[in-house]
């Protein structure tokens, strides 16, 4: 008994039980989140869709993702990036690809609607991702103010604080988000496609999401109040016009001064 007691009153058994609980935790959590989000990948999509989703993704898509989207090496394993992802990459045209390069670039969608909601009901029979948001979270009626303020922390250093987009390295860029629908920024921020990182739920909300949502609708419609926005790049394109512009009215008044005299 004693000896027992020692062990028990033991410096490292303190540290051992916290380790216990952080393990179990953590993996309860990661059940939980896990079922909750194959719920919200499969409610909205039959068994039928699935299956047409199946034989589009094998005519079209399994070249480079491999059969049953397992991946190659021409491209990556797609079991898991849930429906939001494929909404994204096919219905903005940049799946499947028209050629290699830094990254895939939106063109004209080449799936209509309903085989866009197959592809993407397939790829989420696989495995647990995220799911395509409701509209009530796309439509821009969020916090305008709180959006602008999430943007400008989580996303202008890419997208510009305009959200007018700005170059990265290796031939990659971060596209402008106008004419962008907002399901598809939605989706976007959700999956992180290409170089841009996973804004999941517990980096900014679903309610986050809309609010920036709305502020980039909000500065669409608004435009340059002020006059041209010189790409949108603040004082530094504003200070090289305002320079190039002055320098050559005095070249062209020295000119005009130079031809009077002679």
């Amino acid at each position: 008994m004693k000896a027992l007691s020692q062990k028990r009153r033991h410096p490292l058994a303190a540290i051992a039980l916290l380790l216990m609980g952080l393990l179990l935790t953590g993996g309860l959590y990661a059940v939980a989140t896990t079922v909750n989000e194959a719920k919200a990948s499969t409610t909205t999509f039959s068994t039928n869709d699935a299956e047409e989703g199946g034989k589009l993704f094998a005519a079209n898509c399994a070249t480079c993702h491999g059969m049953g989207a397992s991946g190659s090496k021409d491209g990556p394993s797609l079991v898991g990036v849930g429906a939001a992802a494929v909404d994204f990459q096919v219905g903005t045209g940049r799946m499947p690809m028209q050629m290699n390069g830094p990254q895939a670039l939106k063109k004209p969608v080449q799936f209509n609607d309903e085989q866009t909601h197959q592809l993407a009901a397939y790829v989420a029979s696989l495995g647990a991702g995220p799911a395509i948001p409701e509209e009530d979270l796309t439509n821009g009626g969020g916090d305008a103010a709180a959006g602008g303020e999430l943007f400008r922390t989580n996303c202008a250093m890419c997208h510009n604080a305009a959200a007018a987009g700005g170059a990265l390295t290796r031939g990659k860029f971060a596209p402008a988000l106008a004419d962008v629908s907002g399901k598809h920024i939605y989706e976007a921020m959700a999956t992180g496609p290409q170089n841009m990182p996973v804004f999941n739920d517990a980096n900014i909300t679903p309610e986050g999401k809309k609010d920036i949502i709305t502020f980039l609708k909000q500065i669409e419609t608004t435009g340059s109040p002020g006059g041209a926005d010189l790409g949108s790049l603040g004082p530094v394109a504003e200070g090289l016009f305002v320079w190039v512009a002055g320098l050559g009215v005095i070249i062209a008044f020295t000119i005009w001064l130079t031809s009077r005299t002679s």
